[in-house]
């Protein structure tokens, strides 16, 4: 049995050349895989925001009087809503408004939508008239 064994001298030079070449070539093709991946068109880094941020009013006519609607906006949601100077005569008149307005309220901080919302029969048509005002400020806060 002849077998004739074959001795590679490899020189350390060549191997760590080597070595860095792949070590380089993997680092290009990395780096070329996460810039031109697809899918990616770098508009991620702008944000576009839902809201002006600011304080938007919006009048309910009730009556002979009007109220005014307050509602806080930052860049992505709603923070606030409420009445502003609700006249003591207005609430004896209307008892519903300030319960309705609380349970809206709730409502839409905790969904962060004026869609969907939920009311009693009894209180609809000034649930609906709230909601008009609410509303109006948001779209005041979209539109600024």
């Amino acid at each position: 049995m002849s077998s004739r064994t074959k001795i590679v001298v490899l020189k350390m030079k060549e191997i760590i050349y080597t070595a860095i070449f792949i070590g380089l070539a993997i680092l290009l093709i990395t780096l070329f895989l996460i810039m031109f991946r697809p899918g990616k068109d770098g508009s991620d880094a702008v944000q576009t925001s839902t809201y002006v941020p600011g304080v938007y009013t919006a009048s309910l006519h009730v009556g002979s009087q009007n109220v005014n609607v307050e509602v806080a906006v930052d860049a992505e949601r709603i923070n606030s809503i409420s009445f502003v100077s609700l006249d003591e005569s207005i609430t004896t008149m209307y008892p519903l408004m300030q319960p309705v307005m609380e349970d809206l309220k709730q409502q839409i901080l905790s969904t962060q939508s004026l869609e969907d919302l939920s009311y009693s029969m009894e209180t609809r048509y000034t649930s609906q008239a709230i909601l008009q005002a609410i509303r109006t400020a948001v779209d005041k806060a979209i539109n600024d």
